[in-house]
């Protein structure tokens, strides 16, 4: 089974009581929780980070590995338009692992919480064969403001923030700014408040496993389908790391038909790509013929 079916089948199963506070469950970036009277929603996310499936020691350091642990569940926040307030984090170590290197990946991991404001609040330790980590991640937004996948409508113009397909190279790179791209991804976390406050994005979610299945998920999530015509390459990858790579981090976003997005937020990129369309969930046709979607799925045999 592929990953989406996994979810399908499990979200059959779970249901929403009517009076539960929990406003959003599965199929998004992160869980939305309101509380009775609260102004702000939590926004609630939970990411791994495997040794064997998402690094290596030999091509990542301890405080990279600890940076992008936390990057990830950083960036799920940004995709909902939020402002992160604190993590939990769960690390699993092999015996061998020195003092040294849990010092530099609790180096990495606080530089950048420290970077964004984030307390690390707690979690666990425990052994393993390979280093795990599981980061959990707790923002707010305004009370029912937060940006979902489901949003998307017909006609919406579609676009995404920044070059792709940096990271996709940068594995592949063993040093420049390819490989930096790769070990350092940065939390939209500013545009995504812009994009909620001053676009009033329709639809957002990060580019975590390529920009292919990724706008899928948002097809399918707003049962529509898209066109696409571009695609902003980091220089020196290939249109098919652009479009399958994965691990850029960057936004994808929808705005309503006639909105003004500038060219740049901040330094950053912001490319109209294509457009939402009526028709099946998950059908994306870039100039005119369908795409493939090849982006990384754990269980895609």
């Amino acid at each position: 089974m592929t990953e989406a079916e996994i979810l399908e089948r499990l979200s059959r199963r779970i249901s929403l009581p009517r009076q539960s506070r929990l406003v959003k469950g599965i199929g998004d970036d992160c869980a939305i929780y309101r509380g009775r009277g609260a102004a702000e929603d939590l926004l609630l996310t939970t990411d791994l980070f495997i040794e064997g499936v998402h690094f290596l020691q030999s091509t990542h350091r301890a405080a990279d590995v600890g940076y992008k642990a936390l990057a990830r569940g950083l960036s799920d926040i940004a995709a909902m338009g939020g402002e992160p307030s604190f993590c939990l984090l769960s690390l699993a170590l092999p015996k061998f692992i020195s003092a040294k290197w849990i010092d530099g990946f609790y180096s990495g991991l606080l530089k950048l919480a420290e970077a964004h404001g984030v307390i690390l609040a707690g979690g666990d330790l425990s052994r393993a064969k390979q280093i795990t980590c599981d980061i959990v991640c707790i923002g707010a937004v305004p009370r029912g403001e937060a940006l979902m996948r489901s949003g998307a409508r017909p006609r919406d113009p579609i676009y995404v923030s920044g070059v792709l397909g940096g990271s996709a190279l940068g594995l592949a790179t063993p040093r420049g700014a390819a490989r930096r791209r790769h070990l350092y991804p940065e939390p939209r976390l500013e545009l995504g408040k812009y994009l909620r406050k001053s676009l009033h994005a329709t639809a957002a979610m990060d580019l975590s496993d390529g920009l292919s299945i990724d706008l899928a998920r948002m097809c399918e999530a707003s049962e529509t389908a898209a066109e696409i015509d571009r695609v902003p390459q980091f220089r020196g990858a290939t249109r098919e790391q652009a479009l399958h790579g994965g691990e850029d981090y960057e936004l994808l976003f929808t705005v309503r038909p006639h909105t003004r997005v500038p060219a740049m937020f901040r330094g950053i990129p912001l490319t109209r790509i294509g457009t939402m369309l009526n028709g099946p969930g998950a059908r994306v046709m870039m100039n005119g013929k369908p795409l493939a979607v090849l982006g990384h799925d754990h269980f895609r045999t």
